[in-house]
């Protein structure tokens, strides 16, 4: 391994973004100008194992069979055509306590066989429990099976991915997670739809009102829409599932602020108001229709949810980005559900 030192020392110092998070691509760094010792890739105290060519004496060590499964399995050597298309890849997702083996040694190996490293690694963190490590011992292993079934799948998933950097060590209490679910999901996403399907039923007898805005409609609303789905990719090629989700909710927000501003239970009493009322409901439903195409990574059952509640057809999963961000009305005259509480409210 020690052949590969100045070689990996370099493309470290060229791809500056090939570890992440920064402090995990400074570890790395620092140990590797260290100085790289060979390293041993076969042991003879166990028989178990991979036998090395010409020397049945040895076994293949796990790190070394291991890593290179992730080249066996996209056709290395055989399938020429499979390989080229999955390799190298874009990303490798490891726990912190592993990274040596995937930035360092898992690199000098593919160098060495003169292969493609991937393009990038990213270390995730550990999940603490008040604070403590997670340990049988001290009895304080949160299961998360028993979590989904009681706060259901799609609020623990936002929870995790909101709650901390992606590649940070993380706290978890249930007072937080009830926070975020009565906060963030009941408050917020639940409550601006609730609102807005209500006021569709209440106001346009259930259908979809004419959107009273030309193709380039939507004003500010649609800028936003445009842009948060901009910031989302950008985030989510950085793994930034924290920031990608705050972005979301700052089109939630202002949705809220929107429906306040507007205030369409006003236009509804008010004379020669109903143009007026129909343009901000629509404007409104075209709006849920990008939160729902936004929320579906995270929360993938309730999208599906808002989706068939706003009356669409087809799947959530079937969109496509570079359709649903552009600004479109719903089809006039779409049936639209009487809605149910996407989140409710958590009592603690």
């Amino acid at each position: 391994m020690s052949k590969y030192q100045d070689a990996l020392v370099r493309y470290l110092e060229e791809h500056p973004d090939f570890i992440q998070p920064t402090s995990r691509y400074n570890e790395i760094l620092s140990f590797v100008r260290g100085g790289l010792r060979d390293l041993s890739i076969s042991r003879t105290t166990f028989s178990w194992g991979i036998p090395v060519p010409n020397d049945p004496d040895h076994v293949i060590y796990v790190w070394f069979d291991a890593l290179t499964n992730y080249i066996t399995a996209v056709g290395f050597p055989g399938d020429e055509e499979r390989f080229e298309r999955y390799w190298p890849a874009d990303c490798h997702i490891i726990g912190k306590d592993i990274l040596r083996f995937h930035a360092v040694y898992w690199p000098t190996f593919l160098m060495s066989a003169g292969l493609p490293i991937p393009r990038k690694i990213f270390a995730h963190g550990w999940w603490t429990v008040e604070g403590q490590k997670m340990s049988k011992s001290l009895g304080n292993v949160v299961d998360p099976n028993q979590l989904v079934k009681e706060y259901g799948v799609d609020p623990i998933r936002y929870f995790l991915l909101r709650e901390i950097p992606f590649g940070a060590d993380g706290d978890f209490s249930r007072s937080a997670l009830i926070h975020r679910i009565n906060g963030d999901l009941a408050n917020d996403v639940g409550n601006v739809f609730s609102r807005i399907l209500t006021m569709v039923n209440k106001y346009c007898a259930g259908r979809v009102p004419p959107s009273r805005d030309g193709a380039q409609g939507g004003g500010p609303l649609a800028e936003q829409i445009a842009e948060t789905f901009e910031q989302v990719k950008l985030h989510m090629d950085n793994l930034a599932f924290h920031h990608a989700l705050a972005a979301i909710w700052d089109l939630v927000d202002t949705l809220n602020k929107y429906l306040d501003a507007t205030a369409p239970w006003h236009l509804a009493k008010k004379e020669g108001g109903e143009k007026e009322l129909e343009g901000v409901l629509s404007r409104s439903l075209a709006a849920l229709r990008a939160v729902a195409v936004l929320l579906y990574p995270f929360c993938p059952t309730t999208a599906q949810r808002m989706w068939g509640m706003l009356g669409l057809p087809g799947t959530v999963e079937e969109q496509r980005i570079e359709e649903a961000r552009l600004w479109g009305a719903l089809p006039e005259g779409l049936e639209i559900a009487t809605p149910t509480p996407l989140f409710p409210r958590i009592e603690a």
